[in-house]
């Protein structure tokens, strides 16, 4: 009976410690190569990370969900506009796909796809924005836009300015 319990026990600590705060992705210190400047953000589509290039070699690395097979992109751009609590209206190509989506959808609701901030792109309809699907983080869920944690979307927020450089690679 004890190694009964002592299982469960066991069990239900090792399911607490997966599920807590400190098992959520955070962004990370990172060493990072190649020629960027400091401030300027890397979108790794491949590794579905986004970095923000620091000095001496290191960057802060966040865990992000990009476009999906057909919608992904890549090239150099910068941020245009910084919103918080922004409404959203679909792009055509989502009305397209989705006919019964609203015009808009306010900032602050459940339903809308960009969470508690973004910061949309020049030249396009393409932004860097939270989510209110968490789950989404990591995978390749999207029309094009860099989704991130609304934790960590509200963290790059403060970091960057209009006008930063974001470089998107395959």
């Amino acid at each position: 009976m004890f190694k009964k319990i002592a299982v469960a026990l066991a069990a239900t600590m090792a399911a607490g410690i997966a599920m807590s705060p400190a098992a959520q992705a955070r962004p990370e210190l990172v060493g990072i190569s190649g020629d960027y400047a400091p401030g300027t953000i890397i979108v790794k589509t491949h590794e579905r990370r986004l970095y923000l290039v620091l000095e001496s070699g290191r960057a802060m690395r966040y865990p992000v969900g990009v476009g999906k097979a057909g919608k992904q992109w890549a090239g150099t751009t910068k941020i245009d506009g910084k919103y918080l609590n922004p409404a959203w209206s679909p792009p055509n190509e989502v009305r397209r796909d989705k006919p019964n989506m609203p015009d808009v959808i306010p900032g602050g609701s459940p339903r809308n796809p960009m969470g508690v901030a973004a910061m949309t792109l020049a030249g396009g309809e393409y932004a860097i924005h939270g989510t209110n699907v968490p789950n989404s983080i990591g995978g390749f869920v999207s029309y094009g836009c860099i989704r991130m944690l609304n934790d960590d979307i509200s963290d790059l927020y403060q970091r960057v300015s209009v006008g930063t450089t974001v470089t998107v690679t395959r």
